[in-house]
């Protein structure tokens, strides 16, 4: 055999196994963007929507907490939101709590209606 021939040999026998090594590898490929759609990307998404909602919370909003504590908010912070939660005789019954932990805003008026 002639060494031009040995050398063209040795460079189809490189780019077949180019070929295997990535063929081998698309499976793991195709695992992680499967994962990506079914799992990271909604996670995400429903992470998004609750940056929102802290965000937008308000003097006045009736929330649920992540404790399941049900309450009207009447103070806004930067990081806590004072929160009523009863009222003692004329006197209501407020606590502090992070604003991370409001999970969902209530339409108006759902407390009285409990």
């Amino acid at each position: 055999m002639a060494t031009s021939d040995m050398l063209n040999l040795v460079i189809a026998q490189a780019a077949s196994d180019g070929t295997a090594s990535l063929m081998g590898m698309l499976p793991i490929i195709l695992m992680f963007v499967v994962l990506y759609f079914l799992m990271i990307r909604p996670q995400m998404k429903r992470q998004k929507e609750h940056r929102n909602l802290v965000a937008a919370l308000t003097k006045g909003d009736e929330v649920i907490t992540a404790g399941g504590i049900l309450g009207k908010v009447t103070k806004v912070s930067d990081n806590y939101i004072t929160l009523e939660i009863s009222t003692m005789g004329d006197q209501p019954v407020e606590t502090v709590l992070q604003r991370n932990s409001v999970t969902n805003v209530l339409p108006k008026g759902t407390i009285k209606a409990l």
